[in-house]
Formats: C-alpha cells, structure tokens, sequence
C-alpha cells in the first residue's frame, strides 16, 4: 500500500522532544484518564504513525493525542477517510509555517488575556526543574520531618508551580504535569504538618491539594493525597473518617495496575484497624500489603515521592504503630526490630519515630532497663524537635515513671532529658 510519511507529527515530536518511546507512554496515560484503560501503543506504533502506515486513529486515540500534544488530528499530519493526502488540507501545510501561526495564535491570546505579562514557552524542563527543588524538600523531610520551615517550603514551590502556569503558553501535558506538581508539593506541605501535629494547617493544605490533583488528572498524585488524609484523620482520632479517605486511594485503578501502590493503601488501612482494636483486620491487611508489596515489579515507573519512602522498612513501621495501637505490644516489637534493621541509614526521622515506638512497646511487657536504653539512643535534636517523637518520649517518660517510680533507670532518663533541654 502506498504511504505518505507524517511530517508533521515528526516536526512536532522533535520541536517537543519526543522519542518514539516517550509520546507513546504520554498517549497511553492520556487514554488511561480518557477511558479508564491504559493504553497499549509503544515506539512501534508511533513509528507507523510517522511513516504514514496509520492515517486517521480512532476517535480515543485522537482524543488522547489532543490532550498530549494540544493540537487537533488533522493538525498533527493525519488524513481523515475519505480524504486524500493530495487534497489541499492544512496537514500539507509547511511545517515550520504552521508552527509559526500556532504559536503566534496561542501568543496573542495569552495576551488579551493577561495583559502586560510577558509571553514565553512553558515546557516540560521547567518541570524537570521545580521537580529537582521538590526532591531536596524530600531529602530534608527524611533527615528532620516536622519543621515548619519544611511546610513553608513545599507550598512556596507549590505556589511557583501554580505561577508558571500564567507565565506562558503550554501544551495540555506540560500543564497536567504542573497542576500534578503543584499537587505533589502542597501534599508534602499537608505531611510536614501532620508530622508537626499542626492538624488545622495540614486541613488547609489538603484541601488545596485536592482540588489540584483533579485539575492534573493524576492518578498517582490522587492517590497520594486522599492516603495522606487517611492518615491525617487516623492521628486526629477518627478512624471512621480515616478508613474513608484511605478507601478512596484504595479504590483508584492505580492500585490495579501497581500492587506497590496497592501494597500502601493496605499498610495504611492496616494502622487504621490498630486504631479501631480490630486485630483480625490488623493481620489480615498486613498479610494482603506483604503480598501485594512482593508482586510489585521492582523496576517499575514510579514517582519519587513513592520511591523516597515506601518500602519493606516502611511496612513494618506502620505494622509496629497498629500493633502498638492495639495492644498487642510482642507483635510491636518484633515489628519494631524488622523496620530498624530494613531502614536506609538517611531515614533519619523514621529511625527516631521506630525507636521511641520500640521503647514503648518493651517497657508495656514491664522491661524498663531495656526500654529506657532504647529511648536513650534517640537523637537529642529528633527528642527535642521533632512534635510526634517528643510527645511519644514524654508519654514515655510519664509511663516509666508511674511503673518504676524511685529506681536508678528513671534517675538516669530524668538526667538525659534535662542534658537533651539544654542543648536546645
């Protein structure tokens, strides 16, 4: 059969910088959030695209090259049936006229509508950028967790996101991807807060948050934010709202195609059954996470935020605060001693939080030598520091006290917590 090569589409993959490989992975999401079901094309397909062996996709896949490239089919080179490629058509136009007159349209209309803002191309680089600001925000968060200062900058990077959306013209994916940005950065500020254990700020973030990842289309982004409210409602003590949110995560076909997602969603309704006494639920959840979690493909595309924490260390953790949470204290603590040894040595606030959770579970099955040496190894700057770890090491101070009252071990803990002051 005779063909005709799709200049225009080439012309715009390399203005964009496209691989047959990366537009392929765009089309196949954009069909995932148009109908529900990923995509199946790869470097092939869009090489028979090019080559003109396709020339006229059906209606979804012109749908999901709309959203990727924001451009009609026609624009992009494809011929509709019926109509010849030597027909006079605006896909014959010249490549780099077209995009002359593409550009300069989409150009005076961001002008009319924000007058007196300077015009400029918005790509996926400046992503890329805000993207490696976003992974130093984490890195900090891993190393302390918490601080304020840790909030205030995720929803300053959130709010640039936001900016550069008025900054320029963008293709449909360029903004999905700084709405999903913006998302990701907020619900870093709503985690700060809630590690903070400033719940009316963590509320606030949350709310922005939301409203964002459905402006992006974002599977993972959403799934992040409605597990986080999970959790935010978990620590406010209201398991029911809790099991809610973190039922909407769960719920999300993300959780179908990714079982590492799915192995989180379960960890978290896990804690959630601590809360609520229910040890069956307790165990039968981190049975499904473990399964779920071993299934994962560990070479799987996945989001920093999701690669930065998630793992087996981070199931065990979650494993020792719903043990915790019910009572069952031995469970605790073997859980305790798996997430210690799994832990990557940067984890620094999650060593602090296993730690003191540990302490507390040995000192309930009445080992107040052993717990108080535990919490001794905190770090002064987490014991001191750190809302969630400070309280839980006071909590723990009382109950030693009220167990041991008058004994050499609550001599030295009350010792050690006046040098941890002093420091500060």
């Amino acid at each position: 059969m005779d063909t005709t090569r799709n200049d225009l589409l080439a012309a715009w993959m390399r203005e964009h910088g496209h691989s047959s490989n990366s537009l392929s992975e765009a089309v196949n999401k954009a069909l995932e959030l148009l109908t529900g079901r990923r995509g199946r094309f790869d470097d092939a397909s869009v090489r028979g695209w090019k080559a003109g062996r396709v020339t006229w996709p059906n209606a979804a896949t012109r749908a999901a090259l709309k959203d990727v490239t924001g451009l009609d089919a026609t624009a992009l080179g494809f011929v509709p049936r019926g109509r010849t490629p030597s027909t006079p058509a605006p896909q014959q136009e010249d490549p780099i006229k077209r995009r002359t007159l593409v550009t300069g349209g989409v150009a005076a209309a961001a002008a009319a509508a924000a007058p007196g803002t300077a015009h400029r191309r918005i790509g996926m680089s400046d992503v890329d950028r805000l993207q490696r600001r976003f992974s130093a925000i984490i890195a900090s968060d891993h190393r302390h967790g918490g601080l304020r200062g840790i909030e205030q900058r995720a929803a300053a990077l959130a709010d640039e996101a936001l900016n550069l959306q008025n900054a320029g013209s963008a293709t449909h994916r360029v903004r999905s991807s700084l709405y999903a940005s913006a998302a990701a950065f907020r619900s870093s500020a709503m985690w700060a807060a809630i590690d903070g254990r400033r719940y009316d700020d963590a509320k606030a973030h949350m709310r922005e948050a939301q409203a964002l990842a459905e402006l992006s289309g974002d599977q993972a982004i959403k799934f992040r934010i409605w597990s986080h409210t999970g959790t935010l409602y978990r620590h406010m003590g209201r398991p029911a709202d809790a099991l809610a949110a973190n039922d909407v995560a769960r719920n999300l076909h993300i959780t179908r195609r990714d079982p590492m997602f799915a192995s989180l969603g379960l960890a978290r309704q896990m804690a959630i059954h601590g809360v609520e006494l229910d040890g069956t639920g307790l165990r039968r959840a981190f049975d499904q996470a473990q399964a779920a979690m071993d299934r994962a493909d560990p070479d799987a595309y996945r989001p920093v935020w999701l690669l930065a924490f998630y793992d087996q260390a981070e199931l065990h953790s979650l494993a020792l605060s719903a043990h915790l949470s019910l009572g069952d204290h031995a469970a605790a603590e073997y859980h305790a001693h798996r997430c210690l040894a799994a832990l990557q040595p940067h984890m620094r606030r999650s060593r602090a939080i296993a730690t003191s959770r540990l302490a507390h579970a040995q000192l309930a099955q009445g080992e107040a030598d052993a717990a108080t040496h535990t919490a001794l190894t905190v770090p002064a700057d987490a014991a001191t520091q750190h809302a969630r770890v400070a309280r839980m090491l006071q909590e723990f101070g009382a109950a030693l006290r009220a167990t041991a009252s008058g004994s050499p071990t609550v001599q030295t803990w009350t010792e050690h917590t006046a040098a941890w002051r002093a420091r500060v």
